[in-house]
């Protein structure tokens, strides 16, 4: 069987160098192999065929049969990596953390062990409406997932 640890070498060995990187792998027990990347410039179906193309040729189907399947993570996977939360600088994302709370905000800076985000509370004070705006730093290592709020 194909293992996680394969991949991900052969496809570390693959993106070194470029502005890609490994968001998931996921191999299940049929060999289905499912390699989900991202980058910082715009990450095109032209990208996930030459990705699958040069991963494909590296793994040998005559000692192992497999399907492989390249792609980004939708809209609707959690952010995963440090780097997809660098990405997402400046967009609104919702936190739940391990603790059960919840958190909305604009990721305003990030690393690659935490990331630091603006929420904004309205108070009313005399009849009118305040913004409190607040920075939250938060360790990854406290959030259960994080999905960047989609606005159109």
């Amino acid at each position: 069987m194909i293992t996680k640890e394969q991949v991900q070498k052969l496809i570390n060995d693959l993106l070194k160098g470029t502005d890609m990187f490994v968001v998931d792998i996921d191999v299940k027990a049929n060999n289905v192999i499912n390699v989900y990347a991202d980058s910082y410039t715009p990450f095109t179906i032209d990208r996930c065929v030459l990705l699958n193309r040069t991963l494909e040729k590296s793994l040998d189907r005559e000692k192992e049969d497999f399907e492989l399947n390249v792609s980004s993570p939708g809209l609707d996977m959690p952010l995963k990596h440090y780097r997809q939360y660098k990405k997402n600088i400046g967009r609104q994302i919702d936190v739940l953390l391990k603790d059960g709370s919840k958190l909305i905000g604009k990721i305003i800076l990030s690393d690659d062990i935490s990331v630091t985000i603006e929420t904004i509370q309205i108070v009313k004070e005399g009849g009118k409406k305040k913004e409190i705006r607040t920075e939250q730093y938060i360790l990854f290592e406290n959030i259960k997932h994080t999905k960047v709020i989609v606005a159109f």
